[in-house]
């Protein structure tokens, strides 16, 4: 599709407001390079495509009309791939995946930092440091926190797979949350995520050009090998390898466990993904937990004061390193600042009366951070991050009645759509909006008659034309990605998803209470309504004993107790706890091989089965 006259007019002024004459992130992300794959099309051992960069095309020169010009420079960079000298004996792989992988050269071998997110992937990138710099072994890895970009691909640096007795090193709590990050939302942030990283798109200018952060996730095998050595508290110091290393803890920022590192013989400072160049997110478009922008910035003052003046390099797990003291003073005091702004300002407003909403259009960021490009919201966006500092401190509601129970989005529509003259006289109008270039109230006033009827083919072409429009507007790629993939859904294009491997190397991690947890959430209240009893449970391995008790429409478990009057005792392997209580397993086959044994009523696991409602993971977004 062709962009309008407003687009074109909007995509011109980008370039006359932002330095672009600036290059010198191109130089900093050419700087050291030392050899690229001849292809970067990586396979899985069946054949499936996990990554490759070139559906992307040729990115050089200026921005074709369909993408933002600043987006476009962000691609660009992103875009560039290959093995990387930060300094001598630290190297790192960029555009293989959406992360960069780090290694540190020591006596023996060499230390891996944040193995990408697939096996596969972070074999091609560990291969690539090789072919350079000799066949080196891997001597200990690091995860610099808790999102699977970080740690998914451990198994493919390691010997088949096994760590043996390599160190590993993360954040404390790091397996938790590992585990738990998408465990109770997990199928809803899934489905959003395939917007969010534009995964159902095609690459290139008219469909996803990067997500902003990095390329893309990889399409691969998961792995998670468990940590055992855990940071506990900043200043903490290790040496592995040879190699010592002085630790931040930095929990609750960008993830709920992460922490920054720094290399006193190396005068390197890894700030694993508190800054990154661009502005990150106060909460992900997929959804997340609200991250805390305050804290956030009190890290990275932390970590300017702790490490900056003794730096010589400061480099991330995305994007391209900061070289000069000087240079990483100034970079993470913008990064600092960036995020105290948006918290503070969204306070100062909302203390005024205002809603998250309004707070949105009335901040800009001042002209010291919006000129520089890290600051640019390529992945998080000022608009929706002000709102994520309002959610978290005022919740959902903006303190207006009328919005305190609103009808759901199909009621609504109707009501709307014969309010204003039924869906000919909207769509009439919307049009006539659509060609002055007032995309944002055509996405309203039309969303509502696609949700009143989403058999109008007229309205949902009018409205993918709309979407299409913003999303070659965007100079954030995920709202890109957004409103590229609506636009494609609402066209009823049938686009098979991303076939990557399931997480079940994460579900072997998952403790008995978060599985547990995940059952509870798919009990049909109502159905369970009038039941009432209760199971014990109790670990072979361990002896870990737990109750889950059924009662008042909720499924709850204690750690450390049973009840007498429980109608069933189960004692199981903690490896098939979760298939046995979701059924891939029966109780009954698990007695009989003597892997597990039970005494009541085996029936009362078939009662919790059939209370279960499944999640959809292909529920509608753009149609009701």
């Amino acid at each position: 599709m062709s962009v309008s006259e407003h687009t074109a007019a909007h995509q011109h002024a980008v370039t006359m407001d932002l330095p672009f004459d600036d290059e010198q992130d191109f130089v900093d992300a050419q700087r050291g390079f030392l050899a690229a794959l001849d292809d970067t099309l990586i396979e899985a051992t069946d054949g499936r495509v996990v990554w490759d960069l070139g559906p992307y095309g040729d990115t050089s020169g200026d921005a074709p009309a369909t993408v933002n010009p600043s987006l476009w420079r962000q691609a660009q960079l992103n875009l560039i791939h290959g093995l990387f000298e930060v300094v001598p004996g630290i190297y790192q792989v960029r555009g293989l995946d959406i992360s960069s992988m780090t290694m540190i050269e020591g006596d023996e071998g060499v230390i891996v930092i944040d193995p990408l997110v697939s096996c596969e992937t972070a074999a091609a990138a560990l291969a690539l440091y090789r072919s350079v710099r000799g066949d080196r072994p891997v001597t200990a890895l690091i995860y610099t926190h808790s999102h699977i970009d970080h740690f998914g691909g451990a198994g493919g640096v390691v010997p088949n797979g096994d760590p043996g007795d390599i160190p590993i090193v993360a954040p404390e709590h790091f397996l938790e949350h590992a585990v738990s990050e998408n465990l109770q939302a997990g199928t809803a942030m899934s489905r959003r995520a395939t917007y969010m990283y534009g995964t159902l798109l095609p690459r290139g200018p008219e469909g996803q050009m990067t997500c902003g952060l990095g390329p893309a996730p990889s399409n691969g095998t998961l792995s998670l090998l468990p940590p055992t050595i855990d940071i506990t508290h900043t200043g903490q110091e290790l040496v592995l390898d040879g190699v010592r290393i002085v630790f931040q803890m930095t929990p609750g920022t960008e993830a709920p466990a992460e922490m920054n590192f720094y290399f006193p013989d190396f005068r390197a400072l890894c700030m694993a993904e508190n800054a990154t160049h661009n502005l990150h997110n106060v909460v992900t478009l997929r959804g997340a937990l609200v991250r805390d922008a305050h804290a956030w910035a009190g890290f990275l003052d932390e970590s300017i004061a702790m490490f900056a003046a003794v730096s010589d390099v400061s480099f991330a797990s995305h994007h391209w390193p900061t070289w000069g003291t000087d240079n990483i003073v100034d970079y993470l005091s913008k990064q600092r600042d960036l995020y105290a702004y948006l918290n503070d300002q969204t306070l100062r407003y909302l203390n005024r009366g205002f809603t998250g909403t309004e707070i949105a259009e009335m901040i800009e960021l001042p002209p010291t951070l919006a000129s520089s490009w890290h600051c640019r919201g390529y992945y998080g966006s000022v608009s929706h991050n002000v709102k994520a500092v309002y959610q978290r401190y005022m919740g959902w509601f903006d303190g207006n009645p009328a919005h305190l129970w609103p009808h759901p989005p199909e009621e609504v529509a109707v009501r709307y759509v014969e309010f204003m003259g039924g869906a000919e006289s909207v769509l009439e109008k919307a049009q006539q909006s659509f060609d002055s270039g007032d995309y944002r109230w055509v996405a309203e006033v039309v969303n509502h008659v696609v949700f009143a009827d989403p058999t109008n083919m007229e309205a949902r072409e009018l409205l993918a034309r709309t979407y299409t429009q913003m999303g070659y507007a965007q100079e954030n790629a995920t709202w890109r990605n957004f409103f590229l993939t609506g636009a494609q859904e609402l066209r009823g294009i049938e686009v098979a998803g991303p076939t990557g491997q399931n997480a079940l190397a994460l579900m072997a991690h998952i403790s008995v209470t978060q599985v547990f947890d995940a059952i509870a959430i798919r009990i049909d209240g109502m159905k369970a309504g009038d039941q009432h009893f209760s199971i014990n449970w109790t670990i072979a391995e361990t002896g870990e004993q737990h109750l889950l008790r059924l009662e008042n429409g909720v499924l709850s478990n204690v750690a450390n107790r049973h009840a007498d009057d429980a109608v069933l005792s189960v004692t199981v392997p903690h490896s098939q706890l979760l298939l046995l209580i979701v059924g891939v397993v029966t109780l009954e086959a698990l007695v009989e091989q003597g892997i597990a044994t039970a005494e009541g009523d085996l029936g009362a696991l078939d009662s919790i089965r059939a209370l279960l409602d499944p999640p959809d993971p292909k529920f509608s977004i753009v149609l009701p």
